[in-house]
Parts: structure tokens; sequence; C-alpha cells
């Protein structure tokens, strides 16, 4: 169940869902690294998460509105999916990543993503329709363009000289 803002600032009320430490690092690993299971998000995190945080912080994103976890009968695994509310949450993703690029210190590696991403506004709004119909199974659009995740792909794998 949603919790009420502590006033109707709507900064205090997205801060209140995303200020934590971890929420945003949880939403960018399902996001950005299609970690959907509670294991992938443990042990693929860059930064180390332990798993009673983890676990607090997707009851706290499923109760918020911005996942939602899949049933699961014995011996399978929960799966977390976006709602449009967490989708609706890669803009300023994109906006904190490239603040982070210009202010703090950070690798190349692990920026490339966050630059393409700034540099191409169009990218963005193409990405979120593919979260949208693997989360959310809503069809993507008509495009002549490649999908938005091969394009962002091919730059990184260039911008790394993997190419």
């Amino acid at each position: 169940m949603r919790s009420e803002p502590r006033s109707g600032c709507a900064i205090n009320a997205a801060v209140e869902v995303l200020g934590d430490s971890w929420s945003l690092i949880v939403l960018r690993d399902i996001v950005f690294g299609n970690r959907r299971h509670f294991r992938e998000l443990l042990t693929l995190n860059d930064e180390s998460i332990a798993s009673n945080m983890l676990s607090s912080r997707l009851k706290k994103l499923v109760a918020e509105g911005l996942l939602t976890r899949a049933d699961t009968v014995r011996g399978q695994k929960a799966a977390y999916s976006l709602t449009e509310a967490g989708i609706q949450v890669v803009p300023v993703m994109v906006a904190l990543g490239a603040w982070g690029m210009n202010h703090r210190p950070t690798s190349h590696e692990l920026t490339v993503r966050a630059r393409i991403l700034a540099e191409s506004p169009e990218l963005i709004d193409d990405f979120m329709d593919e979260l949208r119909e693997a989360h959310l199974g809503v069809a993507l659009p008509e495009s002549p363009r490649p999908r938005a995740s091969e394009r962002l792909q091919a730059e990184y794998e260039a911008a790394l000289g993997k190419t």
C-alpha cells in the first residue's frame, strides 16, 4: 500500500520513494540490466547490496507501485516487473547519471550508457517503449529504426572499442 508523503511538495513525495541509498540502484539494475529475479539483483549488483536491504527495497518499490511481483508457485523464482510509474523513472535516472558524470568521479566503462542516453533524448523514449513491451506487454510502436536497446548496445560497444 502506498504511503502518504509528509507534505504536498512534489519533490518531497518523489524523494520519499526514491531518495534512499538503494531504491534507484535496484531500479537501475532492473531497467538497464534486465535483472528480474532476487538472486540476479543480489549477485550482479556492482555496489554489493546486502540481501536484507534488497528484500526491503523490493518490498518498498512494490508497495509504492513502481514494481510488481509475480505470484509464484513452489519451486519458481519470483519475477519483478516495472509498472508504468517505474518506467517513468528512466528520464530521472538519465538526468541523475548526466549530473553524476559531470560532477562526480566515475569510471569510463560505467558512465558510457549514461553519456549516450544524455546525448540522445530520442533514444530514451524508444527505450521506455521497449520496457513497456517487456514489462507491461504493450506492443512496440512501428518504427523504421533499430530497437533502442540494440542502438544503445552498439554505441556502448563502439565507445569502449569493442566493435
